[in-house]
C-alpha cells in the first residue's frame, strides 16, 4: 500500500488557472467577472420571468426554470474560485476543498444533462402525441421526473467523489487547469486508481452515452412525426419548438465531449483550459440567451412584463 511508503502527503494543490498568461491577466479577469454576472443576472431573470407569467406555466418551460436554476450553481462551482486566483501569486486549494469543488462540479453538470433529457422527452410528447400531451405531461409526472433527475445526479456525483477519496496524494501537487477536474486528479495520484478509472467510466457511460442516446432517439421520433405534417406552417412551428433546446443539447454535449476525449491523458494544455471554458462557462450564459432569442413564447411574455407591478 502506498500509505505505508516513507512518502508525504499532499494536503494542497496549486491550480496554474491562466497564471501562464501574465499579459492578459487583467483583460481575462474582467471577461470572466462579466461573464459569471451576466450568467446569474440572466437565468434569474428567466426564472423570474417564467414563474410571473402564467401563460409559461407548461411542463416545457417548468424544465427551462430547472435548467437555468443548474446553470446558476454549475458556473458557480467554477468561476468563483478562478477569479478569486487572478491577483494571487499561488491559487492553492486543499484536497478536501478540491473533492468538495468535483462534487458539487459533477452534481450541477449531471443535473443538467439529466434535466435536458427531460426535456428531450417533453418535445417527444409534445409533438409526437399532441392529443395526449397534457394527460402524458401531468404536473406531477413533472415534478418526479425533475427529482429523479436531481436524485441521479446526487448518486453520480456522490460516487465520484468516493472515487477522489479513495486517492493518496503524495507530489507533485499543480493541477494545470482552472478547477478540479478527475482526469488530473487522477493524473496526480500516487495510489492505484484503477477503481476510480472504474467508477468514472461508468457515470461517463450512464450519464453522458446514456443521455445523449435517449435525447438522439426522442428527436429521431420528432423528426419522423415533423415529416408527416403535410402542411409546411405547420413543420416549421414545429421544428422551432425544438430548435433551441437542440441548439443547447448539441453545444453541450459536443464540447464537453471533445474537451475531455483531448484530456484523457490527465494533462491540461492552454487550449484545453480555454475549451473547458466554453462547456463550463460559456454554456451557462448563451442558454437563456438561446431559448429567448429563438422562442416566441418568451418574447411575448416579455412583451407583456412590463404592464406588471413587479419584474425583473
Amino acid at each position: 500500500m502506498v500509505r505505508g511508503r516513507n512518502l508525504t502527503e499532499i494536503t494542497h494543490f496549486i491550480l496554474v488557472g491562466f497564471s501562464d498568461l501574465p499579459r492578459i491577466l487583467t483583460l481575462l479577469f474582467n471577461v470572466f467577472l462579466l461573464i459569471y454576472i451576466t450568467t446569474v443576472t440572466l437565468n434569474l431573470c428567466l426564472i423570474t420571468l417564467i414563474r410571473m407569467d402564467s401563460h409559461l406555466h407548461t411542463p416545457m418551460y417548468f424544465f427551462l426554470s430547472n435548467l437555468s436554476f443548474v446553470d446558476i450553481f454549475y458556473v458557480t462551482t467554477t468561476v468563483p474560485k478562478l477569479l478569486s486566483g487572478f491577483y494571487q501569486e499561488q491559487l492553492t486549494i486543499t484536497v478536501v476543498g478540491c473533492a468538495v469543488q468535483y462534487f458539487f462540479f459533477a452534481l450541477t453538470g449531471l443535473s443538467e444533462s439529466c434535466v435536458m433529457t427531460a426535456m428531450a422527452y417533453d418535445r417527444y410528447a409534445a409533438i409526437c402525441n399532441p392529443l395526449l400531451y397534457s394527460s402524458i405531461m401531468s404536473p406531477s409526472l413533472c415534478i418526479w421526473m425533475v427529482l429523479g433527475c436531481y436524485l441521479a445526479a446526487f448518486s453520480g456525483s456522490i460516487a465520484q467523489l468516493s472515487a477522489i477519496l479513495r486517492l493518496y496524494f503524495c507530489g507533485p501537487n499543480i493541477i494545470h487547469h482552472f478547477f478540479c477536474d478527475m482526469p488530473q486528479l487522477l493524473n496526480l495520484s500516487c495510489s492505484d486508481v484503477f477503481i476510480s478509472r472504474v467508477i468514472l467510466a461508468i457515470a461517463t457511460m450512464i450519464f453522458g452515452v446514456t443521455n445523449a442516446l435517449l435525447i438522439t432517439i426522442s428527436y429521431v421520433y420528432i423528426v419522423l412525426s415533423i415529416l408527416k405534417i403535410t402542411s409546411a406552417k405547420g413543420r416549421s412551428k414545429a421544428f422551432n419548438t425544438c430548435a433551441s433546446h437542440l441548439t443547447v443539447v448539441s453545444l453541450y454535449y459536443t464540447s464537453s465531449v471533445v474537451i475531455y476525449l483531448s484530456s484523457g491523458t490527465g494533462s491540461s494544455s492552454t487550449i484545453d483550459r480555454f475549451g473547458s471554458v466554453f462547456y463550463t462557462v460559456l454554456i451557462p450564459m448563451l442558454n437563456p440567451l438561446i431559448y429567448s432569442l429563438r422562442n416566441k413564447e418568451i418574447k411575448d411574455a416579455l412583451k407583456r412584463l412590463p404592464k406588471k407591478r413587479g419584474y425583473c
